[in-house]
């Protein structure tokens, strides 16, 4: 039999368990059938190439949303569009800087949950650059190149070696050829909300990221108190880390892997 020492041991480590996992996985998550999915800078909407036919086949209606990337308002909108066609209850997944996209359009009543892939996740009215500059300074701000035009992109070196290092070279070729532009005061906005106050979260934390610093993502995650898991990964784990990824939206959304 057990004994009480025994006992209160064994209700330790379910306690543990519980906030290892995140507080949004006390409860069984709503069951959603759509999943709009957001990118970052330096992207566009096929870096879910991979991840978007593992929710095709799991029975998941998908969205990528194409971010314009010349504001944080035009960003937030094509969002909002992009939701509005949905007949249901959605997960909203973002990469990187469309962690303040979602963090922003969340709110909405059709989300039924978040998830961040080594993404931003600030609060409402927060200055997520500030926020950044308590971390380590990542390798692949150093390769952003701005043009007269106030637009800018990262170089070649920087985005195969910084953001997308553990892809075959020739694909992280490929991925640089389609980064998007984007304006300068983009990532430089500050959201007016934080969904994820009010929403369920998932979070994957890229361990080996060089453009936004692991530690700023475990503490953004902890803070929203999301349901967490690390990736040994750049900060491309959407495609290098596709089935992870995927998993874990199909956690969020209530599905089964198919």
């Amino acid at each position: 039999m057990m004994n009480r020492r025994m006992f209160a041991s064994s209700i330790a480590a379910v306690a543990a368990a519980v906030m290892l996992t995140g507080t949004a996985s006390a409860q069984p998550p709503t069951v959603a059938k759509n999943v709009v999915l957001v990118h970052g800078l330096f992207a566009d909407g096929s870096s879910w190439a991979k991840v978007i036919p593992i929710l095709q086949r799991a029975g998941l209606k998908v969205t990528a949303v194409q971010n314009p990337l010349t504001s944080f308002q035009d960003d937030v909108d094509a969002t909002r569009r992009a939701l509005a066609l949905q007949d249901g209850p959605t997960v909203l997944v973002a990469h990187s800087y469309g962690g303040m996209v979602v963090t922003e359009a969340g709110v909405d009543p059709k989300v039924s949950a978040l998830v961040y892939v080594a993404a931003r996740a600030p609060d409402a009215g927060e200055d997520y650059g500030a926020l950044a500059r308590k971390f380590p300074v990542p390798a692949a701000s150093a390769g952003i190149t701005w043009a007269a035009d106030g637009f800018g992109q990262l170089t070649e070196q920087a985005f195969v070696r910084d953001f997308a290092g553990d892809l075959d070279p020739a694909e992280a070729r490929g991925y640089y050829a389609v980064q998007g532009r984007v304006a300068k005061a983009t990532p430089a906005a500050m959201t007016t909300v934080a969904a994820w106050r009010m929403k369920p979260s998932w979070y994957a934390v890229s361990t080996q990221d060089r453009t936004i610093d692991p530690d700023l993502q475990r503490f953004m995650a902890k803070r929203m108190q999301a349901t967490t898991i690390e990736l040994p990964a750049s900060h491309a784990s959407l495609l290098s880390r596709p089935d992870e990824v995927a998993r874990l939206i199909l956690d969020a959304a209530g599905a089964s892997a198919p």
